[in-house]
């Protein structure tokens, strides 16, 4: 398939964040009165999509807009300290090279997003649609693809969660499901992503064949 336009997640995809998130985890939940866990339980809930990851945490669900917000302005403050997986870079300057438009559909904020991505990465972005709550991916899915003015059938999504997955099949967007980032591979593949990803040169080459 010959896609018209690829619609990335930001953390655990394009930015390598899990490093922050853990070194910040425990002092949010304690902030936000929710149970705060170990690095070996942080790696065991990997295996848990969102729905059950806040069940386990104890996380009431009308706190989370408040913890997305304060999340986001942490990850302001230290954007610095949050990298690029390695050939992000080269990756995103051959996709537009290939003439596919870019577009970044994220709970981060787009500020954040454009400092990790740095003044080139973000300039090869045409899309941005930021901000999103955990459960409301599919309306930016929709806001991009009537932005870019493309079929759902011709786009395709790339995420490392779960949520990535149901929000853009929902759309009718082929899913492209990465490993390197929050989720395992077990979990991802157990939602049936149109393919999975293990290394980030298969996604050039599955999109440049």
């Amino acid at each position: 398939m010959a896609y018209r336009l690829i619609i990335f997640d930001f953390d655990g995809t394009l930015a390598d964040s899990a490093g922050w998130m853990r070194g910040v985890f425990n002092d949010v939940a304690r902030r936000y009165g929710f149970r705060g866990v170990s690095a070996e339980e942080l790696e065991a809930l990997r295996g848990q999509d969102t729905r059950a990851l806040i069940a386990t945490l104890g996380v009431p669900r009308w706190k989370l807009p408040f913890i997305a917000a304060h999340v986001r302005k942490l990850a302001a403050r230290d954007a610095h300290r949050i990298p690029l997986f390695p050939g992000v870079e080269a990756m995103l300057e051959r996709l537009q090279a290939l003439g596919i438009t870019l577009a970044v559909v994220s709970s981060n904020a787009e500020a954040n997003i454009r400092r990790v991505l740095g003044p080139v990465g973000s300039a090869r972005i045409r899309h941005y649609a930021c901000g999103a709550g955990l459960f409301s991916k599919r309306a930016k899915f929709r806001k991009v693809l009537k932005a870019a003015g493309v079929r759902p059938h011709e786009v395709l999504s790339v995420g490392d969660e779960v949520r990535d997955i149901e929000a853009a099949a929902a759309e009718g967007i082929a899913t492209a499901a990465v490993t390197w980032g929050y989720a395992t591979e077990a979990l991802l593949r157990s939602r049936a992503p149109t393919v999975v990803f293990t290394h980030l040169d298969e996604l050039l080459r599955t999109v440049a064949a």
